[in-house]
């Protein structure tokens, strides 16, 4: 089938969204609220909860290329990519349970092993499950407009979960917890989420479909896949680009967690949450404050996904709408070292400027890798869609992983206690700020110079696309004819 004729229908496309809703209902958890649940429902010492989420990703680093050799290489009925999402929704969501249950140990050396363990198992099916699933997106399609489109209404959704996630966590937390301790209600939560990736994993399975498949005449050969896709100029610069990337948000978003509980005024913000109409006290206004922040960032990120990327990716092209975003994203994260504890009003409106510009890259990501997994068929007549989608995962959880625990070092080194309603010194509360605002800020403009190497732009991506629906359409006459 040529590219041209590749339309999908937006059920679709939102059948496939919600695959990345379920993936989004654990990694937002993982980014924003695990070193925290480490901390101080786990009571580890950060530096210890930074070891555990540095280790994990290590420990789990084989399984994202095993993952696209695996996938690459399977041949059902369903295709190469769907049926994985099948097979791993059951134990992804046990995992997930069990990565936010306190067992009740209380040898913090035994606390740090379960920990690691049960972060590992949840990260090596992560990989299993996510590899598919992102590669599945590369090969639904091969039109640029309907790619963009697909990985538009995917990241909508992901907006949608990470409302859920960010907003709601919290106030289930609370809720669930009442009459019971803290861990009680966190695993309740969790459990509710992990049924919920469960269904929407069957129905992304079941609503999906496959087009592009590799040359006819390609051989199998993991050397080529590793040789190939090592050598791919986009690809390296998109693995170190979401490596980076995703230190920096993970690192962001844990910060924030501490940024609200230990160095936000409690009472001014209970103030303006009065004035925005959300009745609570002083001891509550943490729950309620930090969960609007990120509702406030999920939706203007769920508006800006929706209105803005496509519309920019095609007037300017991805590369330059990526920077663009990036660069813009790291001004207004170093603002958020500006406002005093009592200066609410200004962390929301730097919340929603940062969101804004970071909304358009969302999706962007995602179809360049997908652009990338063409370069290769477009230089070496050779397709490796889950190969190439696995790096790019591994960076991701790598990223996200080191990026905590980079979060929890720092806090560590300028005395942070954990604990959660502990009184942090001076050279805390200055640390906590530092990781939630100049730390990120430097680390996103690592990532607009990476893109300086990345050389797909709209120019070539069209010549590149046109080639390709060429060749495939050539490849398809062949084989009707044999």
């Amino acid at each position: 089938m040529s590219g041209a004729s590749q339309k999908i229908s937006m059920g679709e496309k939102v059948g496939y969204s919600m695959g990345d809703v379920a993936a989004n209902l654990v990694f937002q958890m993982l980014m924003v609220y695990q070193l925290k649940f480490y901390t101080d429902i786990f009571g580890l010492d950060g530096a210890v909860a930074g070891i555990v989420l540095l280790f994990a990703p290590l420990a789990s680093a084989f399984v994202d290329p095993l993952a696209g050799i695996l996938s690459d290489r399977t041949c059902s009925k369903w295709g190469k990519y769907r049926p994985w999402l099948l097979w791993t929704a059951v134990p992804f969501s046990v995992f997930y349970v069990l990565a936010f249950y306190n067992p009740g140990i209380t040898d913090k050396t035994m606390v740090a092993v379960y920990a690691t363990v049960s972060y590992v198992l949840l990260l090596t099916m992560y990989g299993f499950n996510n590899t598919p699933y992102s590669s599945l997106g590369g090969v639904m399609t091969s039109d640029v407009k309907e790619r963009t489109s697909i990985n538009k209404v995917r990241f909508v959704a992901t907006s949608i979960a990470q409302f859920v996630v960010q907003g709601l966590t919290l106030p289930l937390v609370d809720r669930f917890s009442t009459g019971h301790d803290a861990s009680y209600g966190w695993l309740c939560t969790v459990s509710l989420f992990a049924l919920c990736a469960f269904v929407l994993f069957v129905i992304a399975f079941l609503s999906t479909r496959e087009r592009i498949a590799p040359p006819p005449q390609q051989t199998m050969s993991v050397r080529e896949d590793i040789r190939e896709t090592f050598t791919n100029i986009p690809w390296r610069t998109m693995f170190v680009m979401t490596f980076v990337l995703f230190i920096t948000l993970s690192l962001w978003s844990s910060s924030m967690n501490f940024y609200f509980q230990s160095y936000v005024d409690q009472q001014a913000l209970c103030d303006f949450l009065h004035r925005v109409g959300i009745s609570t006290t002083p001891d509550r206004a943490y729950s309620l404050g930090f969960s609007l922040f990120n509702t406030v960032n999920a939706i203007v990120q769920f508006c800006g996904v929706l209105f803005l990327s496509s519309f920019l990716a095609n007037h300017f092209g991805k590369k330059t709408t990526f920077v663009t975003g990036l660069t813009l994203t790291a001004v207004f994260t170093l603002l958020f070292y500006l406002p005093d504890p009592e200066d609410v009003t200004a962390l929301y409106l730097l919340c929603l400027l940062k969101s804004l510009s970071y909304a358009p890259t969302v999706p962007l990501l995602w179809a360049m890798v997908a652009d990338c997994a063409d370069f290769t068929e477009y230089q070496h007549h050779r397709r490796a869609t889950g190969f190439c989608f696995s790096g790019i995962i591994f960076a991701l959880k790598a990223g996200t992983g080191l990026g905590a625990a980079f979060a929890g070092f720092l806090l560590s080194l300028f005395g942070y206690v954990s604990g959660g309603l502990a009184e942090q010194s001076s050279s805390a509360l200055q640390g906590i700020r530092l990781v939630a605002s100049m730390v990120p800020a430097a680390l996103f403009i690592v990532c607009v110079c990476a893109m300086r190497f990345y050389p797909i732009t709209r120019v070539f991506n069209e010549r590149m696309q046109k080639e390709l629906a060429s060749r495939r359409l050539m490849n398809q006459n062949i084989h009707n004819q044999l």
